[in-house]
């Protein structure tokens, strides 16, 4: 078996992929509400790569179908694998692709990302790995825009920053029409500085529900809020 991360109802396969499985898109699988004003259940994951968060989704909706697009060939080709090899096969479709120049006929009743979130940063030596981690093929203007042109009426968007990128990306989706309908800030421990935020966005009008998720306790071990969160995903939950 290839190196990945093995949930309870499936395996993800990521050594082919510039980013791994990691804390990021679990949090994102997990935390993503999939109540919608529509009661559709077509789904999109921009920036799919290993596909951990479709197969999240595809398991969280048994009646969902969802389209995964990613840009990388080789995270695409891995992607497609994990689908295959899932229990979930037939309700997930793996695009290759850029996301900006993607004219589905379909319009989408939730759309997660795990986007790239590195803006004027200091870029690697592995262009797979830049690719992944700095925006500057996926500008997150561009992204909202491609987004609010996907998405079903009633549908949302739901996405996981630095929480220290949070509030321009914020500033830039209320200019642009959006609405925050859920936010969850992310510590990694409750003394600690906040790490990441889960964001939530729809086009209507909304007052938007407040949370916070601590991942370890002063122990180290994971909190049972993170387990909670999580268990129908880890092995040891």
């Amino acid at each position: 078996m290839s190196a990945g991360f093995k949930c309870k109802q499936f395996f993800v396969g990521h050594d082919q992929c510039a980013m791994k499985v990691g804390t990021d898109g679990l949090l994102l699988g997990a935390w993503a509400s999939l109540t919608t004003n529509n009661n559709a259940t077509t789904f999109l994951d921009i920036g799919t790569g290993s596909g951990l968060i479709s197969l999240m989704l595809a398991q969280r909706c048994p009646d969902a179908r969802i389209h995964a697009i990613e840009l990388d060939n080789a995270a695409a080709d891995q992607a497609y694998h994990n689908f295959q090899q899932s229990a979930f096969a037939s309700r997930l479709q793996l695009l290759k692709g850029d996301i900006l120049t993607y004219q589905p006929v379909e319009r989408y009743a939730l759309i997660v990302s795990n986007p790239p979130f590195f803006t004027n940063a200091l870029q690697g030596q592995n262009l797979q790995r830049n690719q992944a981690r700095h925006t500057s093929l996926l500008p997150l203007p561009s992204l909202l825009n491609k987004a609010a042109e996907l998405l079903a009426p009633g549908g949302s968007f739901a996405l996981i920053l630095p929480d220290s990128g949070a509030e321009v990306f914020s500033r830039i989706a209320l200019e642009q029409g959006w609405f925050l309908s859920a936010s969850c800030v992310v510590l990694s421990r409750s003394d600690k500085a906040p790490l990441r935020r889960l964001m939530q966005w729809q086009r209507d009008a909304c007052t938007p529900a407040q949370q916070q998720l601590v991942i370890h306790e002063q122990t180290g071990g994971y909190s049972e809020q993170y387990q909670n969160l999580l268990r129908d995903f880890y092995l040891n939950f």
